[in-house]
């Protein structure tokens, strides 16, 4: 597996408006913009830091998101690494005993393929391999 960079780095927050404010002021991220993704029932905003995007996620409907919110707490969600092959990189990490909690990538924002590695095969760690669009 080629990991060519910190992807994105995801925090949940309960009020994307004020963690959109607190960002902004203290690290002074310049907003890029505020995306909704349906499928995983959350609200977006996402900041660029350098080659890595900074999102963070409101939960508005139930999915692992709004769950791991109600279980955790606000704060560090996961990291997702870029790979050249999402696919391919899957069927890696499985190889190397790391599994993936869904048998094929799903469509994140922009295009993204993105897959989840379980947690039990990362020592706990929510660990997400993501894979750009061919432009």
């Amino acid at each position: 597996m080629n990991i060519r960079r910190v992807h994105h780095l995801n925090f949940l927050v309960r009020d994307l408006e004020a963690a959109i404010e607190r960002y902004q002021a203290v690290l002074g991220l310049e907003l890029d913009r505020i995306d909704e993704l349906p499928g995983r029932g959350a609200r977006l905003a996402r900041f660029r830091a350098g080659e890595t995007w900074i999102v963070l996620v409101q939960p508005v409907a139930d999915g692992e998101p709004m769950r791991t919110l109600e279980r955790d707490g606000e704060g560090f969600f996961l990291v997702s690494y870029e790979v050249d092959d999402v696919e391919a990189a899957a069927t890696q990490a499985r190889a190397a005993g790391a599994p993936t909690t869904a048998a094929t990538p799903r469509t994140g924002l922009d295009g993204w393929r993105v897959i989840d590695l379980a947690p039990a095969g990362m020592h706990g760690a929510l660990v997400q391999l993501c894979e750009e669009p061919r432009r």
